[in-house]
């Protein structure tokens, strides 16, 4: 990769994280209910049956803000109510059951079948916010296990390299998640820690194979090592990235609602995590200054050396 293509690529990455470091300050995130206060109820048809469709009948019935996902099975459904504005923490609570209830006639009324209220109970916000406390905790602690791993495994530039571009990743998923007012949720959570595992395993590639050409290639130049390094890996990232992208995009498209949000991450995700991995990751070791001599395989003591023209 040229310093002028190097330059490129960093103005595109730091055009991409200025948007999103602004949208997160500005809009920040529009919680769903697995982090703000709401009613949970659980219910159970007969046969299966399409949350889209049931989600509707609520909206009939006046709860317009519901959401409904699958739970287990298609015939068992989870309904998610937020708490009314101006609404008492308290009486939310205590008119869980009775909202429950209510729900539930709705439902009834709409339907053929025979529907069984399996639970309803009230999620406070001190609940909500020891969840986005704990996913938080796990997005570090993710990060620092990543370089500490890719530390020992290559060389500590490498592990520094691969969580400055899991980072790059993340930031960016986030203020897409922001800018579009894409409901942050427990599934959007998950698919944060799936970007990270999709990141790294691409970037782990990259960097196996720098690591095998820096020791094996008759040169110093470490430019050279990681052009030959990002040539021989492009197809094969190209290709698994597009095999996914199908996988997503069908999520995406047939999956409905309650995987709506995951899709979208997960597709942003593997589209900036293939791009970082290509070309965020060599610069990241460009700018900490890898050298052959910091992969050279130590030699023990009264071993004999090849010398290599």
């Amino acid at each position: 990769m040229s310093a002028k293509r190097r330059r490129i690529t960093s103005m595109i990455s730091g055009t991409m994280l200025i948007i999103a470091l602004l949208s997160l300050a500005i809009n920040r995130f529009e919680f769903g209910l697995d982090f703000t206060s709401g009613t949970l109820i659980e219910v159970g048809y007969e046969q299966a049956v399409d949350p889209a469709d049931v989600r509707q009948q609520l909206v009939s019935a006046g709860y317009e803000e519901a959401v409904v996902v699958t739970f287990g099975s298609d015939r068992d459904l989870l309904v998610r109510l937020p708490v009314e504005a101006g609404e008492d923490d308290l009486a939310a609570a205590s008119a869980a059951s009775t909202l429950g209830v209510e729900v539930l006639e709705a439902l009834r009324s709409a339907s053929d079948q025979n529907i069984e209220m399996r639970r309803s109970e009230y999620v406070g916000p001190k609940v909500g916010a020891e969840l986005a406390e704990k996913g938080a905790l796990a997005l570090l602690v993710a990060l620092g296990i990543v370089m500490m791993y890719v530390a020992m495994r290559f060389q500590y530039k490498f592990g520094v390299a691969a969580v400055l571009a899991l980072m790059h990743d993340v930031i960016v998923v986030l203020g897409v998640i922001s800018l579009f007012h894409l409901t942050f949720d427990l599934t959007v959570m998950a698919a944060l820690l799936a970007v990270i595992g999709y990141s790294l395993n691409d970037t782990i590639v990259v960097f196996d194979r720098a690591r095998e050409n820096f020791r094996t290639m008759r040169t110093n130049d470490p430019e050279v090592v990681l052009n030959t390094t990002l040539n021989q890996v492009i197809s094969r990232t190209f290709v698994t990235s597009l095999t996914t992208m199908l996988a997503l995009f069908s999520m995406l498209i047939i999956g409905g609602e309650s995987i709506r949000g995951f899709a979208i991450a997960l597709i942003v995700g593997v589209g900036v995590g293939t791009y970082t991995s290509l070309n965020i990751s060599c610069n990241f070791l460009m700018r900490l200054k890898i050298q052959k001599e910091d992969l050279a395989v130590p030699v023990k003591e009264g071993e004999e050396v090849d010398s290599m023209p």
